[in-house]
């Protein structure tokens, strides 16, 4: 009872947080980037929410405690992905500032003068977070579940949860998903803080952990774990340090343009890498888990079923909330890239005075959809791998209008685009056996080879650079 009292009430803070505003955001442009002047902590904050997630908080442990060191890959993809964001950040946000981005799919038809290119990446984007929405709140139950020992605790705090995320999001937009975003990471590194406590304390020591495993089950010291094999390793590492490298993720645009300024951005790129470093905990639990657990315990369990063996029962509490805060705040972030590019791109007609209306009622659409999938525990880990293997899709595009000319048309980059999603679902629905590899990476091929092709043809036949010229303050795009 008092687990799920604390759980309650610390979801009820979380939401009110967020909605702690005076006013509500009225326009689209200062309800999704504000001022475009969010300073470095809160920047810092914000951009960090996409390393301490549900993922970290739950999946990490599962994949350790299946895969052993594997789970690194997570750590090195997130690390080196700063590397790459360093340049690429600023360069989106001050591109975002000149020309009114709010959302990926206006870069896209901006660099590339084609409208119908921003629908395709707007759609394509879309769809391919819903899943990655669902997953927020799914993990929010079932660490509600765990915490409490109750399925019906699951399914209500499902949706306590969904509607506060909502409510809070449409009302104040991203300084709201900031505010959260404070409390989440101090919460959560809180709680990763409390776990590795309590594991180095049943154990004797961190040393320890790995000495036994490497008497018990040394194949999770190496890469040689069934379905974690270097193979694994090396794709899944590879395709999302693309993907996070350039941004491919939607739901990442809002935070970067509304960053005070490039500088901000460099400085988040030049530190993030070591908070990453947080992400060993949960890894390290799930190798303690493996000593302790029955073998066919589920992954995403680990994690709390370990820390409710070896926490008093309060304490459980504190962590479930500082979990349910890591799916909250990602989970809004997510429902905010749904609903820009829903009503700012795929139905871009929408009169100004009624947008605001409108990107409710995608918002409404978008948490309700997620929350149903949830709710019924429908199977739709097929569509989480379009999330990053569809979304990855988007590189080519982000990298080549990165330039100050832009070299590439765009009818070679959307055909690009269709190809390598289009590869990706067919691998997935289709359960094509492609063994350890990442089905993202894979399509990335004739996604390539379908750019280069066209582009070949498209020059051959006159086609020439998209160039940007400043017209008295005012970017606009023309072709030469």
């Amino acid at each position: 009872m008092t687990v799920s009292l604390i759980i309650i009430v610390g979801i009820c803070a979380i939401g009110a947080l967020g909605i702690a505003s005076r006013r509500r955001q009225r326009s689209m442009s200062n309800w999704t980037v504000g001022k475009r002047d969010l300073p470095k902590w809160t920047s810092w904050f914000l951009q960090a929410g996409e390393s301490l997630t549900t993922f970290s908080f739950l999946g990490l442990a599962g994949i350790a405690f299946g895969g052993g060191v594997s789970a690194i890959f997570a750590v090195g993809y997130l690390t080196m992905s700063w590397t790459f964001l360093y340049f690429v950040a600023p360069r989106i946000r001050e591109l975002g500032q000149r020309r009114g981005y709010l959302t990926m799919a206006d870069f896209f038809e901006d660099r590339f003068s084609a409208r119908w290119l921003a629908k395709v990446v707007a759609i394509v984007g879309a769809l391919a977070l819903i899943p990655y929405l669902q997953l927020q709140i799914t993990g929010l139950g079932l660490i509600v579940e765990l915490a409490t020992g109750s399925p019906s605790a699951r399914g209500l705090s499902m949706v306590i949860a969904s509607v506060l995320v909502a409510v809070f999001v449409a009302w104040s937009g991203i300084r709201g998903i900031a505010r959260v975003a404070y409390l989440k990471d101090i919460l959560l590194v809180v709680a990763m803080v409390v776990i590795v406590a309590g594991v180095a304390i049943s154990f004797g020591g961190i040393p320890p952990i790995f000495a036994q495993i490497a008497e018990s089950t040394p194949s999770l010291l190496t890469l040689h774990a069934e379905g974690y094999d270097t193979t694994f390793f090396v794709t899944a590492m590879l395709v999302t340090v693309i993907g996070s490298g350039f941004m491919t993720l939607p739901h990442l645009w809002p935070p970067n343009l509304a960053a005070k300024s490039g500088e901000v951005l460099r400085s988040n790129a030049k530190w993030l890498p070591i908070y990453q470093l947080v992400l060993f905990i949960p890894i390290l639990v799930g190798m303690a888990g493996v000593l302790e657990l029955p073998g066919d315990t589920a992954g995403n369990e680990v994690l709390l079923t370990t820390a409710g063996a070896l926490l008093p029962e309060w304490l459980l509490g504190v962590v479930a909330v500082a979990g349910a805060a890591a799916a909250m705040v990602p989970a809004a972030a997510i429902v905010m890239g749904i609903s820009t590019l829903v009503s700012t791109n795929v139905f871009g007609g929408v009169r100004p005075e009624r947008r605001m209306a409108f990107n409710y009622v995608v918002i409404l659409a978008a948490v309700g959809l997620a929350l149903a999938f949830g709710l019924v525990r429908s199977d739709i880990s097929a569509l989480l791998l379009l999330t990053y293997g569809g979304t990855t899709q988007f590189a080519p595009g982000v990298c080549v209008a990165l330039a100050k000319r832009v070299r590439v048309g765009a009818w070679p980059i959307g055909l690009g685009i269709i190809a390598g999603t289009l590869t990706v679902a067919v691998i997935t629905f289709a359960e094509i056996p492609i063994g350890s590899w990442d089905s993202g990476l894979i399509a990335l091929a004739p996604n390539l080879a379908i750019v280069v092709i066209g582009e070949a043809i498209r020059r051959a036949r006159g086609g020439t650079d998209v160039t940007q010229v400043d017209i008295d303050d005012r970017a606009v795009a023309t072709v030469r």
